[in-house]
């Protein structure tokens, strides 16, 4: 198992892409713990099968727009595994509207959780990587922050910005061992892509060279790959995951 001994932060992980790749961190041999902030059943779920594969699970009720739970999540991991090595921000939430109708509020929510959220945590794990010397962090943004889409200005910046942020920690915490990467998915048939408008995944379709949806686990393994010492020379970088829809 590639992760064997290390502990992990998954964002969001009780559903869709997080849950999967919380799952594959666990079969690689990763300990894990995840937040949660309204599906605390869901999360437990997760947590249960990641005990079932041997390794130690947390969840945790943490608000990623929250500063002081990011830091409050990180010590109380840091207690129950003795180690933390990997972050992988995933938490995020869509509030689609074209720009000429879209509210101060669905604006700044979107922001908070999708990109303050993802710094909250970098803050408060990257002075423990810093000391350690070693440390992963993966990003999961979209292809969506490389190109925009109709409709979703919030959300596309918000990625955009993952990216950005990206390469600036990896920047400046290179020198300590750390690797900081993101991946960016295109449609990834989750749970909440299934009862989308037909119409919308014909869409997506047409654009995938691959001709089909994305699966959660196709984003999880490239995830997991990251955070081996098979990527260990790789840093800075955004790898798309999106079956050819960027092209």
């Amino acid at each position: 198992m590639i992760l064997e001994g290390m502990a992990s932060i998954v964002t969001g992980g009780s559903l869709g892409i997080g849950a999967a790749i919380a799952l594959d961190l666990a079969r690689n041999g990763a300990d894990v713990a995840l937040n949660y902030r309204k599906h605390k059943e869901e999360a437990e779920k997760i947590i249960a099968e990641v005990e079932k594969l041997g390794r130690k699970g947390l969840a945790v009720r943490a608000d990623v727009s929250s500063f002081s739970d990011a830091q409050k999540m990180v010590d109380e991991v840091k207690e129950k595994f003795g180690r933390l090595d990997i972050l992988v921000n995933n938490a995020g939430i869509n509030w689609d509207g074209v720009i000429w109708k879209m509210a101060e509020d669905q604006w700044d929510t979107v922001i908070s959780i999708n990109l303050k959220g993802y710094f909250n945590y970098i803050r408060a794990t990257s002075p423990l990587f810093r000391e350690q010397k070693s440390g992963k962090i993966v990003n999961v943004t979209s292809i969506n922050g490389l190109r925009g889409n109709f409709g979703q200005s919030n959300y596309s910046a918000a990625k955009a910005g993952i990216i950005g942020l990206t390469k600036t920690v990896a920047r400046e915490l290179g020198k300590y061992g750390v690797n900081v990467n993101a991946v960016a998915p295109g449609l990834i048939e989750t749970d909440m892509m299934k009862d989308a408008p037909q119409n919308v995944k014909d869409a997506a379709l047409q654009e995938i060279v691959l001709g089909r949806l994305g699966q959660p686990e196709e984003v999880a393994h490239v995830v997991t790959f990251l955070c081996s010492e098979a990527a260990r020379h790789i840093t800075g970088e955004v790898i798309r995951v999106d079956g050819g829809q960027y092209i």
